[in-house]
Order: structure tokens, then sequence, then C-alpha cells
């Protein structure tokens, strides 16, 4: 069984969208990522911290889902990190209306001497300095994926390109991709990318699909069509989690079979829209992700006569 190293936040979450509103609940980048894997034949490992305010249900949840959560240090005396956030009408856009670090502020990443040989390592958004550190602990990965946004751009450039410049796969949204490379078009944000050092680019344009890049070689992976989209929290890490588990569980880092964990992916972040949270990614069945991998087959899948 192939091992997956995954790194990130796990937190509580408040979310406001125009349907409605939660309090305090299940969130962050770990959470998302490690649920998405668990659907896959891997033995992943979520590496990240919390506080003794974290229920120790969500814990019980994690380990059920197959997840050695034997690195998610618990601080008795601390706070977990909690972002609270208001998506505008479009779902597209948000406020944040607080973010607390709490135990995150001192989080040093240990990755258990178990997974250290870990062909697959999912570097969640965290400072590219705790990125770093993990990836010094480890014995040479086959494949490392990085998630990131743009504060990290805009407050620590230079310790994010040591970073960008030892991983294999980098996942990024199309204002990052642009705000990063200085280039509007995507396919040009794209090479500028892989120059600074991943060999895959993977732009996330929500609601508008997926794009990977690879040398010279492009592929588009669509967005499901969804009658409503409930809360995009996670989406994004979901679709990363898709990702990673995937390859992890193949072996195969092949473009060809990167178009397979993009789609993957793509499925996976469509069921996490659904519902506020990762409710939905909780009690999604084998069953039920299959037949939307069909829906997504289905969609993008034609004949046409070329002369």
């Amino acid at each position: 069984m192939s091992k997956l190293v995954i790194v990130g936040t796990v937190a509580f979450d408040a979310i406001e969208t125009p349907f409605g509103k939660t309090d305090k609940i299940l969130g962050g980048a770990a959470t998302y990522i490690g649920l998405s894997a668990s659907q896959f034949n891997i033995d992943g490992a979520i590496v990240s911290v919390v506080g003794g305010d974290f229920p120790k249900e969500y814990l019980s949840m994690l380990k059920n889902k197959g997840l050695d959560i034997s690195a998610l240090e618990v601080v008795e005396d601390g706070k977990t990190f909690f972002w609270a956030g208001k998506y505008r009408n479009d779902m597209n856009s948000r406020d944040t209306l607080a973010t607390e670090l709490n135990v995150l502020a001192d989080f040093k990443p240990v990755v258990p001497s178990r997974y250290k040989d870990a062909e697959v390592v999912m570097l969640g958004n965290l400072h590219p300095l705790v990125q770093l550190s993990v990836i010094e602990q480890m014995n040479a990965p086959k494949v490392i994926m990085l998630d990131t946004m743009n504060f990290w751009m805009d407050n620590t450039w230079d310790d994010l390109m040591k970073v960008i410049s030892k991983v294999n796969v980098i996942t990024i949204n199309d204002e990052e991709a642009r705000q990063m490379t200085k280039e509007y078009s995507l396919v040009l944000a794209a090479q500028k990318i892989m120059k600074m050092g991943p060999k895959y680019v993977v732009i996330k344009k929500g609601e508008h699909g997926a794009l990977l890049f690879n040398k010279d070689e492009i592929f588009f992976a669509p967005a499901l069509p969804l009658k409503a989209v409930f809360d995009p929290t996670g989406a994004g890490d979901t679709f990363a989690g898709g990702l990673a588990g995937y390859l992890a569980s193949t072996g195969d880092y092949s473009f060809e079979n990167m178009k397979n964990a993009i789609i993957y992916g793509s499925a996976l972040a469509s069921f996490c829209v659904e519902k506020f949270g990762a409710e939905r990614i909780i009690n999604l069945s084998a069953e039920e992700l299959n037949k939307r991998i069909h829906q997504f087959k289905s969609l993008t899948q034609f004949d046409i006569a070329i002369t």
C-alpha cells in the first residue's frame, strides 16, 4: 500500500453563504485533503496540530477513515486554528471575518519515521518555511505536491520560491497564477511557473474546471454542472486530496495518469460543495464516487469524424 504524507491545518470553520450559516464546524486543509485521499487504497498520515478543544469524535472519525493521526499533535492547553468567512452571492468571492492562528502559530511539523519514505507528499497551504521543513524530513519522495496562496506571495516571496523549486506539482487558482507570474495568459503563466521548478502545474478555475500543464502539453477538466452549490469551502483542498490520493494509489506519475487524477479530484470536489463543511465528503461512498466518475466521462467523451 502506497504511503501519502499530508501536511496542513486541521481546524474549525464558521461559514456563511447565501444558503445559510454554521457555527464552528470541522475544517482545515489537511482535513479535506485527508478525507478525499481516503477514498483510495493508500496509507495516509496527517501531520498537523489542534488544541485541547478539538472534539475527540473528530479524531476518531479521521482514524476510522484509515488515516494515521499519530502526527496530529494535540496541545491540551491550546485552542484549535479557527477561520470564519462569508461568501458573496456569486459564491466565487468571500470575505474573511476572523482568523485565529492559536496553536498553529507555533506549529513545527514532525513526520513520523514510518512515513519518511512515503512516495507522495501533499503540502497544504501553510507558511513556506513550514512546508520546507517537511520536505527536508523526507527520504526522496517521488512526488511532492504544493498548495499555496496569494498571502505567501505577498509576504514570503523568497521562501516560497525555495519551496517551489523543490516540488513536482503545484496547485493554485487562476488569480494566484497570474499574480505569481504577472502574466494574464494562463498558458504563459504555467510556462513561467514550470521554469521555477514544478514538472506539473495545475491551475484551478473553480466552477470552470481545472487546467493541467506539462512542458507543451495541456489538459482541461471541466467542473461538473451542479444544481446547487451550498458551500465552496474546502473544494480546492478536496480536489488536491483526490489528486494526491489517486496518484499514490496507482504509483503512476505520467502525464496520462495525471489526467485521470485531475478527473478524480474534480469529481470529489463536486461532492464537497453540496453541503456545508466536510459533511458530504465524510459520508461519501465508493459507489457514489464511481457513479460521478461516469458522469464526468459522459460529460467529456464524444466521437467525431476528423477529415
